[in-house]
C-alpha cells in the first residue's frame, strides 16, 4: 500500500527520522519546513496524509490545519497532528481544527505505521468516490466539499456498544448532549442492531466480558449493511497491541480510559463528519449514473441507455430463442400543442406521456425517450401478436383521457401514433430492427396517425 506522506516539522532531525521510519515501510516521503510551504504542497495536490507538527515559528499546525480543511481543493487530504503537547486539551483543539488524529511525541514505530496505513486506506476510498464523482460536476450534480466543511458532526446517531455499566452509563450521558445514542449490552445481539438501525458511528468496547470486541469490529467491517459505518474503539491504556490490531481490521479511531468528555465528542464529530461527507460522494455517484441514463423530463431512459441495452437484450434473446418486439411511438401533432400552448403545455404532456406508458407496460419492458416527441418501447420475450395489443392497449389510453396542461388550465386531447417490429433472425443487428420500426410508424403517421402499424411480414 503506497501512499505520498507529508512531512511538516521545522526540525530537520525530526524530518529526518520520521522520513527514515517512514521510507522504511515503502511510502514516498514529501517535507516541508513550515506551514506555508506545506499549503502550497497540499494546493497542488502533492499528497495523500499529512503529518503535522504544531511548534512552527510563522504559521502553527493548528492554523495549518484549520486552512487545509477549509479549502475544497484540500479539505479531503487526512492531517495526523504530531506534537509534544500531551493534554486533553490540546488533542481537543487539534481534533476541532478538523485533524483526523492526534500522535503525542515520542510516537513508537509501530502506532505511527499503524494509524498512517488505516488513513490511507481511508484516503484511497475517498479518492475512487472522488474520482467516480467528477463527472458529475460537468452534469450538475453539486460538489460535496463545501457542504461537508459546513458539516458539524452534530446530530449523529450513534450505537454503543458496552456490557459494563460503570462505563456504558458514563459515555452515554456525554454524548447524549450533542447525539441520538443506544446502548447494546449484549455484544451477540449488536451487530443485529447495528445493521438494523442506520447509525453514524459504531463505538465499540474492547474490554467486553466473555466477548472479544475486535471480531465484533471485524464482522461489521465484512458486513454491507455496516461496511462503511465508522468505528470508534474504546480501550484501557495497557491495550496497545489490541488497538493495533484493531487499526489493521478497520477500527477508524480510539480512545483510551479514562474517557475525557471533550475528546470523546470531538473524536465522535470527526467521524461523523467523515461518514456523511463519503456517504455525499456515494449519493453523487448513484446521481450521476442515473442522470447519464436518465432523461430528465420524463424520467424514462434516455436514447444513450437503450441503444447500449437494446443490444444486450438481443443477444440474449437470441441465445434463448427467444422473440424480441419493439414498439416506436410517436406524439401526432406534437408541434401544433407547442405551437397553441407554448412549450411548458408540451413538457406537461411529455411527462404524463411517459406516466401512462410506464402504466401500460410490464417491469422487464425497457421504455426510453428516443427524441423529443418519439419514444421506444423494448419487450423482451413478445412477439408481434402480443406486442400489438399492448400497443392498442396504450392507444387507446393516450386517446382516452385529455391530458392537462399549464397547471390544469387547458386540457387537450392527444393521440400517438406506434410501429412494430420483431427480431426476425438469429444475430441480426438491432438498427435493422429499429429501421423496421421507424418504416412501420411513417406507414402509421402517413395512413392517418393515432394507429398502429405493423412491420411488413
Amino acid at each position: 500500500m503506497s501512499a505520498r506522506i507529508l512531512v511538516v516539522d521545522d526540525v530537520p532531525a525530526n524530518v529526518k527520522l520520521l522520513e527514515a521510519r517512514l521510507s522504511a515501510e515503502y511510502f514516498d516521503v514529501l517535507t516541508a519546513s513550515n506551514g506555508a510551504e506545506a499549503l502550497e504542497l497540499c494546493a497542488r495536490a502533492e499528497c495523500d496524509i499529512i503529518l503535522l507538527d504544531v511548534m512552527m515559528p510563522d504559521l502553527d499546525g493548528f492554523e495549518v490545519c484549520r486552512r487545509l480543511k477549509s479549502n475544497p481543493v484540500t479539505h479531503f487530504i487526512p492531517v495526523v497532528i504530531i506534537t509534544a503537547l500531551d493534554s486533553p486539551a490540546d488533542r481537543v483543539r487539534g481534533l476541532e481544527a478538523g485533524a483526523d488524529d492526534f500522535l503525542t511525541k515520542p510516537v513508537s514505530d509501530v502506532v505511527l505505521i499503524a494509524r498512517v496505513r488505516s488513513l490511507t486506506r481511508l484516503k484511497m476510498m475517498t479518492d475512487e468516490l472522488r474520482m467516480r464523482a467528477i463527472t458529475s460536476l460537468e452534469i450538475g450534480v453539486q460538489a460535496p466539499e463545501h457542504s461537508a466543511m459546513a458539516e458539524t458532526g452534530k446530530g449523529g446517531r450513534i450505537l454503543v456498544v458496552d456490557d459494563r455499566p460503570s462505563s456504558y452509563e458514563r459515555l452515554a450521558p456525554m454524548l447524549r448532549t450533542e447525539h441520538t445514542v443506544e446502548v447494546q449490552t449484549n455484544p451477540s445481539e449488536a451487530l443485529f442492531h447495528a445493521a438494523e438501525g442506520n447509525y453514524d458511528l459504531l463505538i465499540v468496547s474492547l474490554g467486553l466480558n466473555n466477548f472479544d470486541g475486535l471480531r465484533l469490529c471485524s464482522q461489521a467491517r465484512s458486513l454491507e449493511r455496516t461496511r462503511h459505518v465508522p468505528i470508534l474503539a474504546i480501550a484501557d491504556a495497557d491495550n496497545n497491541a489490541r488497538l493495533l490490531r484493531g487499526l489493521e481490521i478497520g477500527v477508524n479511531d480510539y480512545l483510551l480510559r479514562p474517557i475525557d468528555r471533550n475528546e470523546l465528542l470531538a473524536r465522535a464529530r470527526t467521524q461523523i463528519r467523515k461518514r456523511r461527507y463519503t456517504d455525499h460522494l456515494r449519493d453523487n455517484v448513484q446521481n450521476s449514473i442515473e442522470m447519464a441514463i436518465t432523461d430528465a423530463l420524463t424520467g424514462l431512459h434516455n436514447r444513450r441507455y437503450m441503444e447500449s441495452h437494446l443490444g444486450t437484450l438481443a443477444e440474449q434473446a437470441s441465445s434463448r430463442g427467444k422473440p424480441l418486439a419493439l414498439m416506436m411511438l410517436d406524439i401526432d401533432y406534437f408541434k401544433s400543442i407547442n405551437d397553441s400552448y407554448g412549450h411548458d403545455a408540451g413538457d406537461d404532456v411529455l411527462r404524463q406521456f411517459a406516466v401512462r406508458v410506464r402504466k401500460s407496460i410490464r417491469g422487464i419492458d425497457l421504455a426510453c425517450r428516443y427524441g423529443g416527441e418519439e419514444f421506444v418501447v423494448v419487450m423482451p420475450e413478445t412477439d408481434l401478436h402480443v406486442a400489438g395489443m399492448v400497443a392498442e392497449r396504450l392507444r387507446r389510453s393516450i386517446a382516452s383521457e385529455p391530458f392537462a396542461v399549464n397547471k390544469g388550465a387547458n386540457r387537450i386531447d392527444v393521440t400517438i401514433s406506434i410501429g412494430l417490429s420483431t427480431l426476425q433472425t438469429k444475430g441480426e443487428a438491432v438498427a435493422d430492427v429499429l429501421k423496421r420500426a421507424d418504416i412501420a410508424l411513417y406507414r402509421a403517421k402517413h395512413d392517418g396517425r393515432n394507429r398502429v402499424v405493423a412491420q411488413a411480414a
